[in-house]
């Protein structure tokens, strides 16, 4: 078995309590914020590509909350680090690309192949080999193609709305541009804190009825399993949550000197995935915006504590589901647009730094017009022909880039 042991297990309820308050609570509390605001709206802007009712909507969320809520729990207990898992943003993008031409069912089909994938790998060790191998410049140039159109879409927000977009993004900007300001207030808090207010002042909040908080009852898939959707989606989504997730993930926790269990936490993304597949959710990946907010500061013994209470949110968070579907879906399509937009706005910057400013450039400026472009072949979507044309090209005619990956 290639599964990291923790060190030795040992519940200490006593540890854990003294963890639960001061930084590590204000830290845990931003940080499930940041999962539960802009994260959500993509999820909201995905679903609703594909027509999904508020119910599928409902369970979706719960299988994001409650089972990663449950997954990372177990694991800030037994490493005794901060281990927060949800789910894979770039692979909601994805999703909501496919969903245009892929029923949901399909779309589930691959959630389960992506998650047997996962599964396999983390128990072999091969995930660190895998990556290695794969020209992350072309990887990266398909995911700026994908997150092109939310930079667009906060563009058109401002537009189309801009009593509430405006705002949202000028207080964004300006606590981005003030370090001191945003370790109080973090800019996605921040515009989200601006846009509600906003909301409220130009009465564009509309429920649709009277709200009735109920708990949730998640739905459960039976999957269809079609080789367009497999082609489509379950390369994609792997690479997403292995390469642009998970390995963001482990930069960041051992930066803060935590020693995270790479094939422990591959095997339970897998696990995650095919659990929550059951109810309609995309894969799980290990956070690195959540983990890199709860162990920035404080003792890094206590940083588990942090990781705990984010999970202990997440469940409630996932309980109550179909309430927060509701008041997510009475709010404008321009809030919705201008947080996804926002969130995503450093991710593209860095995807666009990786894939034209070393290697395998002409193979990611290739793969990033295909991903534009967004023309199926075969009922294929646009991301995995990216991939295969960028990596075909570079092969082509740029030979001494891969002689360079291997040597290095």
């Amino acid at each position: 078995m290639t599964l990291e042991r923790p060190a030795a297990f040992r519940f200490d309820l006593l540890h854990l309590l003294k963890g639960f308050g001061g930084l590590y609570l204000v830290n845990a509390v931003v940080g499930f914020l940041f999962a539960a605001s802009a994260p959500v709206a993509i999820i909201l802007t995905a679903s609703a590509k594909g027509g999904l009712a508020e119910q599928d909507v409902a369970s979706w969320l719960f299988g994001c909350f409650f089972v990663n809520g449950l997954i990372s729990m177990g694991f800030c207990l037994a490493y005794r680090q901060p281990l927060v898992f949800f789910w894979t943003i770039p692979g909601t993008i994805l999703v909501g690309q496919a969903l245009d031409h892929l029923s949901f069912a399909e779309v589930i089909g691959a959630y389960y192949a992506t998650g047997a994938l996962m599964f396999v790998l983390g128990l072999s060790g091969w995930v660190r080999k895998c990556m290695s191998r794969l020209p992350m410049p072309i990887v990266m140039a398909m995911v700026a193609g994908v997150f092109l159109q939310f930079g667009l879409n906060l563009i058109f927000a401002i537009r189309d709305g801009v009593l509430i977009a405006a705002p949202m993004t000028a207080v964004f900007l300006l606590l981005s541009a003030r370090p001191a300001l945003a370790r109080l207030a973090p800019p996605m808090i921040g515009a989200l804190i601006v846009g509600i207010v906003a909301i409220g002042l130009s009465g564009q909040f509309d429920l649709h009825g009277a709200m009735a908080f109920t708990l949730a009852r998640p739905n459960l898939y039976l999957p269809e399993f079609s080789w367009p959707a497999m082609l489509e989606l379950v390369l994609p989504l792997t690479i997403t949550v292995l390469a642009a997730q998970n390995a963001q993930g482990f930069v960041i926790l051992e930066a803060a000197g935590h020693n995270p269990p790479v094939n422990a936490i591959t095997v339970a993304c897998g696990l995650g995935s095919l659990i929550a597949a059951c109810v309609g959710s995309v894969s799980t990946c290990l956070t690195g915006p959540v983990n890199a907010i709860i162990s920035s500061a404080g003792d890094k013994d206590r940083h588990y504590a942090a990781g705990v209470m984010v999970s202990l949110l997440a469940l409630l968070f996932g309980v109550f589901s179909p309430v927060v579907t509701r008041f997510m879906l009475a709010t404008p399509k321009v809030f919705i647009a201008t947080l996804a937009g926002l969130a995503l706005l450093r991710v593209l910057e860095r995807a666009f730094v990786v894939s034209f400013n070393g290697t395998f450039t002409l193979g990611a400026v290739v793969a990033f017009l295909v991903t534009v472009a967004n023309v199926p072949i075969f009922s294929i979507g646009a991301p995995f022909w990216a991939v295969i044309v960028g990596l075909a090209v570079s092969w082509g005619l740029e030979r001494n880039d891969f002689k360079k990956m291997a040597a290095g």
